[in-house]
């Protein structure tokens, strides 16, 4: 059994979620201690044990002391099993965040896995759902068919927002005799993760948002004009979708991403199996003007973008755990202490795997 220390780098509730996960396809139990070790409030909170609960459904795992407050726990996977989990995670505990600790296992899983989940879809310290549906997705679409829905926002501190996501995989965990089996014919068959160049700038795309509430104050149009007034110095063309939502929470925000050609084609075509989109968002707040909140996203997609590189900041922890299976290298804008947290807990589980060069912002697989 491995045994984990959760206070190692940003530690958090990232390292859980990641470690749930491998735990899950390599069928490795782990004991975790001190998690969240040095947070104002340390040990579980219920969104991790939501997180847990998901996995749970999905293999029917063993947990011991998985309960709120408890700064160790005891995880034990099982055979997965193709399912439909609906889970309410309550007020706006993230939605995205309980789908990183899924998402690896559902990709090489059993043939078929459909999420219903209710929380919060635009929230603080995670990914806003358009963020994950048009960045990361589109990332993990050569690994298994994703249906993915966003069927209602929820915005702090209510929540009750809800997406509906079915996942396929094309490679199969189950179709093998165990995981080393498994891998070995993934990393023959399937292919890598190559994101080296950022390509050509073909468009920005995102979508202003907010609850119906603000709709007499055009909070969601003044935050697509303030996005739009800054991004015209890319010289691209720019669409920004505007929406209103009936929520039980007063919110909004923004979700920007650049659309690059592959950093081979001349022509500047969308290389849909290997596609380059760099992503950044802005949520509202009480006292924040709108036009702050289009500006500001629009500054940090920019910035992104000056880094020429394929990969943002946020986007490469995710994809380290699916690259640890797959292999590749991608070269990033920033190599942050999330993503050399992720590299610990999946080299903790499949061994030295992973080739960090911090002068260049390369991360690549010895495979």
């Amino acid at each position: 059994m491995l045994s984990i220390d959760g206070s190692h780098g940003e530690g958090g509730g990232q390292m859980l979620r990641t470690a749930l996960a491998l735990s899950t396809l390599t069928f490795k139990p782990f004991e975790m201690i001190n998690i969240r070790k040095g947070r104002c409030v340390s040990g579980l909170k219920p969104q991790h044990l939501f997180c847990i609960k998901a996995i749970q459904e999905m293999t029917g795992a063993r947990v011991d002391d998985a309960k709120v407050g408890c700064d160790k726990i005891l995880f034990a996977p099982h055979k997965m099993k193709s399912s439909t989990i609906s889970l309410d995670i309550g007020t706006a505990g993230s939605t995205t965040l309980l789908m990183q600790a899924v998402l690896p296992a559902a990709l090489f899983g059993d043939k078929k896995t459909r999420f219903k989940l209710k929380g919060g879809t635009d929230v603080r310290w995670s990914m806003p759902v358009d963020y994950f549906s048009e960045v990361l997705i589109p990332q993990l679409r050569k690994y298994a068919d994703i249906d993915f829905k966003l069927e209602r926002r929820g915005y702090y501190p209510a929540g009750n927002g809800q997406i509906d996501i079915t996942i396929k995989p094309k490679f199969c965990l189950t179709d093998y005799r165990n995981f080393e089996e498994f891998w070995q014919n993934v990393k023959a068959d399937a292919p890598k993760i190559n994101l080296i160049r950022q390509g050509k700038l073909l468009q920005v795309k995102g979508v202003s948002h907010a609850s119906a509430d603000l709709q007499s104050a055009n909070v969601v149009e003044r935050q697509e004009k303030a996005a739009k007034h800054i991004l015209t110095k890319l010289n691209c063309p720019i669409n920004i979708r505007c929406e209103y939502s009936t929520t039980m929470s007063t919110g909004s925000g923004i979700t920007l991403f650049a659309i690059f050609s592959d950093g081979n084609d001349i022509d500047g075509e969308i290389d849909m199996s290997n596609p380059v989109r760099i992503g950044s968002d802005s949520l509202g707040e009480k006292g924040k003007r709108a036009e702050d909140v289009g500006k500001e996203a629009a500054e940090r997609l920019i910035n992104e973008i000056s880094y020429n590189a394929p990969v943002d900041e946020y986007l490469s922890d995710n994809l380290v755990p699916i690259m640890a299976i797959v292999g590749g290298q991608m070269n990033v804008a920033k190599i942050s202490n999330h993503t050399h947290t992720n590299i610990f807990i999946t080299e903790e589980f499949l061994g030295k795997i992973f080739i960090v060069d911090e002068h260049n912002k390369n991360i690549r697989t010895v495979f």
